[in-house]
């Protein structure tokens, strides 16, 4: 069994780049970007290279403390010690950055995380390394070959439109507090900003009797 998550808006409470941009007044035009790569109105891969160009000089040391500030989904590490303690695996793929999704695997217990890297030179951000493209499902191919999972048995948690491929590779897609074009492909959707509900739908599905978290919310 294999779980599979987006991080920013599904793990992470946050989107990354549009608060690293309150550092240089810039969040309205880099959020502009972001929501226009959510909704698939633009290029992904060219609105995540405009983004970080537009942010070029800001020091290692203000991202790395944004990235370690980024609030962790509630019920997200709830949802993940039940999952993994249920034998699945746990899979996130995520049009970030290392800097902020190597903090998330270590709390979350992530198997594996695909995820993008910023480019510092002197001490300063310069450029991006994409390696998740628009086509998440392209890089969840190659653990899903490795860890021989069936189709059948893998779910995807996912709120944007650049996530949509990772449900041709799953056999549950789930909606969580998604954009409007998820929520027509998916299986399942979540409003409630509460991870903790994916396991009452794991049980529905797949019949288990995973134990129910309750989370207090934030």
């Amino acid at each position: 069994m294999l779980a599979i998550f987006d991080v920013e808006g599904v793990l992470f409470d946050a989107e990354y780049l549009p608060i690293l941009a309150e550092k240089v007044n810039k969040e309205k035009e880099i959020w502009e970007i972001t929501r226009k790569g959510i909704q698939g109105l633009i290029n992904w891969e060219d609105g995540l290279r405009t983004r970080v160009h537009a942010l070029r000089g800001l020091s290692y040391d203000v991202c790395k403390q944004v990235a370690d500030d980024l609030p962790i989904m509630t019920g997200a590490k709830e949802t993940c010690r039940v999952l993994k303690a249920a034998g699945w695996k746990l899979l996130a793929v995520s049009g970030g950055f290392t800097i902020m999704t190597d903090r998330l695997k270590e709390e979350l217990g992530l198997d594996y995380v695909y995820s993008n890297e910023l480019v510092f030179k002197d001490g300063k951000l310069d450029d991006v390394q994409i390696h998740v493209t628009s086509d998440k499902a392209k890089s969840a191919r190659a653990k899903i070959a490795e860890w021989q999972e069936n189709k059948d048995d893998i779910i995807v948690t996912v709120d944007g439109a650049n996530d949509l491929t990772l449900f041709d590779i799953c056999g549950l897609g789930i909606a969580f507090r998604a954009q409007d074009v998820v929520k027509e492909r998916a299986n399942v959707t979540i409003e409630e900003k509460n991870l903790a509900n994916l396991i009452s739908i794991v049980n529905k599905h797949y019949k288990l009797n995973l134990p129910i978290q309750t989370v207090a919310q934030s």
